[in-house]
């Protein structure tokens, strides 16, 4: 079992608050994810149309392609995955070792806003499993 697979209730209910306050500070946030590297969704603040366990087996898909590609270019391990869709990015942000940040916001969400606050929200998830921060720097 990895660190984040191990969340305490109190640490998933924490991550879930970060999660909260993220899509509170940037109104063009429409969800958000705290996720396992291999999809399993932890802790989330989804619209009603998104369904959490497909959200997750996406986006795990998505960074075994993007950490492929990212090896086979020579750029090392994978820390971000930026993807822009007519209705706006989604954006996954490594926060520690196991565990990938996923956010999904309107079209007009400055790009440079969206990139610090999930890198903060990404710091605030590493230090609650007590690991390293990875990418989320």
């Amino acid at each position: 079992m990895t660190p984040i697979e191990a969340l305490s209730a109190a640490q998933s209910s924490q991550a879930r608050s970060v999660l909260r306050a993220l899509r509170g500070d940037h109104h063009a946030i429409e969800a958000c994810a705290l996720m396992t590297s291999d999809g399993r969704v932890v802790a989330s603040v989804l619209g009603p149309d998104i369904d959490p366990d497909r959200f997750g087996a996406m986006c795990a898909a998505l960074l075994a392609l993007g950490g492929r590609a990212a090896r086979e270019a020579q750029r090392g391990e994978l820390q971000q995955l930026i993807l822009e869709g007519q209705a706006g990015p989604v954006l996954l942000t490594r926060t520690g070792e196991h565990g990938v940040l996923a956010v999904a916001a309107s079209p007009e969400c400055p790009l440079g806003r969206l990139l610090i606050g999930a890198r903060t929200a990404a710091l605030a998830m590493a230090g609650l499993m007590g690991g390293p921060t990875g990418g989320a720097r």
